[in-house]
């Protein structure tokens, strides 16, 4: 190869001979450096030596972006390359692999933050015909999002328990105990779900790309004096006093009242959103997520007394939402029956609505209705291998028989003392 000492006027005026695919000009000042030029091309500096017996050309770039000494200086740094016994195009892969993945890396970490996996979970919750979405939603931001953007900015699999725990703090010490826990279980809830999606395929597969490994929450502790079981049923004194208060009320108000004693007193939050196709004068069907994160809801059927079907009955169900205000296109709201009980528990001291439940579990217990039915008719969760895969049978008969006697003893005049027996445990 004949060689010359390159000028930036040799290097414009290179062109390829008109027989010729392409031609070379090779610089006598930088070993390997030469202009390589193709017929209508534009010219391009490049480096050719020898490795390991056989030819490497490598481009360096055009001329227009390389002055002549940048070109001689990359040159000799790609003959060290070889002196050293490095392949400068295996150099040049790995740089464009590592390149490529620090790019991947950033955008999977602007992609899957915190605040996507707590989103794309409540948006799974709402899938899957929960309700919980609503509040965790409304939890995460404004305890997440916008009391913690930095932490809500991470990338989720980099979130450690401090951050968790730092959140929880701000609410305890706001006075807001219940929420920090609530807060805890919605993002130990959330991480669960990414984490069993890597071996779980009934959870959407876009958790995975999250690569979520363990649970932060998980590792945390929950304020134990915000989740101490609320035991103050009402008495049976108290029941008798609020049932007799009920019976007299007229219209949707006092049915809906009357419904909810006479099935048992069923969780407000499931009871209100009962759905027209789902009642009839036999029973009800409400639908119980509780306790079943990144679950769907377990269907929760409930046999009615005659009392029971004349309240549904007054409640005329239509439209979507059998208990409705507006022809059931909405569903009366929780807090409005909780606020409708409260007004017609006049005389009963600390009343909250809450309390029915309770009340009603304490009184058939002392009526000696079994706790595996006391259970079946308030929903209190079907646990160990029998109930949950061998168990068959519907226990309707035996739940309506509680509320039987639960229909009873409320009939019976106030002040007495007499507990029928019920279906021995």
């Amino acid at each position: 190869m004949s060689k010359i000492a390159l000028t930036a006027a040799r290097v414009t005026n290179f062109k390829c001979p008109p027989d010729k695919s392409q031609a070379f000009l090779w610089d006598m000042n930088s070993p390997g450096l030469g202009i390589r030029v193709t017929r209508g091309g534009m010219p391009s500096y490049i480096f050719q030596s020898q490795y390991r017996g056989k030819t490497v050309r490598i481009t360096i770039g055009s001329p227009g972006a390389w002055s002549i000494p940048q070109a001689q200086a990359r040159a000799r740094e790609l003959q060290r390359l070889i002196d050293s016994g490095i392949d400068p195009r295996e150099q040049k892969r790995q740089a464009i692999t590592q390149a490529r993945k620090r790019q991947e890396q950033q955008l999977a970490a602007e992609r899957y933050t915190l605040l996507n996996l707590l989103d794309s979970y409540c948006d799974h919750l709402e899938r899957l015909g929960r309700s919980a979405h609503k509040d965790a939603r409304s939890i995460f931001r404004l305890h997440v999002y916008e009391a913690w953007p930095k932490f809500a900015a991470l990338p989720a699999n980099q979130v450690t328990f401090e951050h968790v725990a730092d959140m929880m703090r701000r609410l305890l010490d706001l006075g807001k105990g219940r929420t920090s826990n609530k807060l805890r279980s919605y993002i130990r809830s959330a991480y669960q779900v990414a984490k069993a999606a890597r071996s779980k395929p009934s959870i959407p597969v876009a958790f995975k790309n999250f690569e979520i490994t363990s649970n932060p929450a998980a590792d945390t502790e929950p304020d134990e004096a915000q989740n101490k079981a609320d035991k103050d049923p009402l008495s049976i004194h108290e029941l008798r006093q609020y049932w007799n208060a009920i019976k007299s009320i007229p219209d949707f108000k006092g049915a809906l009242l009357r419904l909810h004693m006479l099935t048992g007193g069923q969780r407000i939050k499931q009871l209100v959103r009962l759905r027209t196709a789902d009642a009839d004068a036999e029973s009800i069907r409400i639908w119980d997520g509780k306790g079943r994160p990144g679950k769907p809801p377990r269907q929760h059927i409930i046999p009615l007394t005659d009392q029971a079907t004349v309240a549904l009955i007054e409640c005329a169900p239509q439209g979507t939402f059998a208990l409705s205000t507006a022809g059931g296109r909405t569903h009366v709201s929780a807090s409005t029956l909780s606020e409708w009980a409260v007004a017609a528990a006049v005389g009963i001291d600390n009343f909250k609505a809450k309390r029915i439940r309770s009340g009603v579990e304490t009184l058939l217990a002392s009526a000696q209705i079994s706790n595996e039915y006391r259970g079946r008719l308030q929903s209190h969760g079907i646990t160990g291998v029998q109930s949950r895969h061998y168990d068959g049978h519907d226990y309707m008969a035996e739940k309506r028989a509680a509320l039987e006697t639960l229909q009873r003893l409320l009939e019976q005049p106030h002040g007495s003392n007499v507990v029928p027996i019920g279906h021995a445990a």
